[in-house]
């Protein structure tokens, strides 16, 4: 019902984005964004905007919550410099339901070279709270990039956790709770060019050798993507683990570019593609590589139909700047720091 009602005021819906429902007019663009009975309406046509709003409350049981402050517990705020996204109180009801026992705090959420196993440690008595918390922290991780990679580690063992993947769960909580004010921060002077960072690391499963996928996308100096996922399939060599992950990062930029034009913006050049793979990098470009790569043709056809068609450009990064890092492994306290600032997860002005 809701669909037929914002059609019929004017909107189309996105062919990108189900949720997304867009109108023009000679005065702007209005976008609708709908999440089951929360919506956010936003745009440049403010006639319009009262409009819809109008007509949506003739038909629905509406409270207009003016400008954006919270929205499925994400909280915006803004300031002349941009605007920040966060879930503080969100954390502290996790925190307050994972009931700690002591007040300790740490620098990082997970301690460097550990390789947890679905075998470590003992079963334990009630696995409901680690759910609930691993759960928990997976949403969370929508706006705090720096819990991605212990989070990612954690969820693969919900189906029988044991005491040891528990007290890494804890180290987490004890790290958000020292970082709780930490915000993603979008500068408003940020420029509306994609540029995105793929990394992985290879046979990184110590029960399976599958290796890990990660990228960040930024438009402009702004991160508005990231993932950490690990691969469906045994890679051979860590150039192959690397161009699995440029063709995973290739499908969001893709998809990123089509929402970005349904926003109103002009997406003409390709989207620059960063990687400290020069192994990855010379299979995407050449047609014509060793039998060797002949089993995973389909990812290195896909980005370099791609890079043909100019939606990407490959280029290396040293390791060191290599930002999609963070996302695959933990780091050291000074690494961890360098992290954050250049993903803007900064703690309130």
């Amino acid at each position: 019902r809701f669909a037929s009602v914002v059609t019929t005021a004017g909107f189309s819906a996105s062919a990108h984005d189900p949720a997304l429902f867009i109108h023009l007019s000679p005065r702007g663009r209005t976008l609708l964004l709908l999440y089951v009975d929360d919506m956010i309406i936003t745009g440049d046509d403010p006639e319009y905007i009262a409009f819809v709003k109008a007509r949506l409350s003739e038909q629905f049981l509406m409270s207009d919550l003016g400008p954006l402050r919270y929205f499925l517990g994400i909280e915006v705020s803004s300031t002349s410099d941009g605007f920040f996204i966060s879930q503080e109180k969100y954390i502290q009801d996790l925190l307050a339901r994972a009931a700690l026992t002591d007040e300790r705090t740490v620098e990082t959420p997970m301690e460097l070279n550990v390789h947890l196993r679905a075998t470590d440690g003992v079963p334990l008595p009630d696995p409901t709270r680690y759910r609930h918390l691993v759960g928990s922290l997976v949403y969370l991780a929508v706006t705090r990039p720096d819990i991605s990679y212990p989070v990612h580690i954690l969820s693969q063992f919900v189906s029988a956790p044991k005491s040891v993947h528990y007290s890494h769960l804890l180290r987490v909580l004890r790290y958000l709770r020292g970082t709780i004010s930490h915000r993603l921060f979008f500068p408003s002077s940020s420029s509306l060019q994609l540029q995105a960072y793929a990394d992985a690391t290879w046979a990184s499963d110590p029960s399976d050798r599958r290796s890990l996928s990660a990228y960040c996308v930024f438009l402009g100096g702004s991160l508005i993507a990231w993932k950490t996922k690990k691969q469906i399939a045994v890679s051979r060599s860590s150039a192959e683990t690397e161009l699995r992950a440029m063709a995973l990062l290739t499908a969001e930029v893709t998809w990123l570019r089509w929402l970005l034009q349904d926003f109103g913006v002009s997406v003409t050049t390709p989207t620059m593609l960063l990687s400290d793979s020069t192994g990855a990098i010379s299979i995407a470009r050449d047609p014509v590589k060793h039998e060797l790569t002949k089993h995973i043709g389909v990812d290195a056809f896909y980005v370099r139909a791609a890079v043909q068609d100019q939606v990407v450009a490959l280029q290396y990064v040293p390791s060191e700047l290599q930002l999609a890092d963070f996302l695959t492994k933990a780091q050291t306290r000074a690494q961890h720091g360098f992290y954050l600032s250049k993903l803007s997860v900064v703690p309130p002005p």
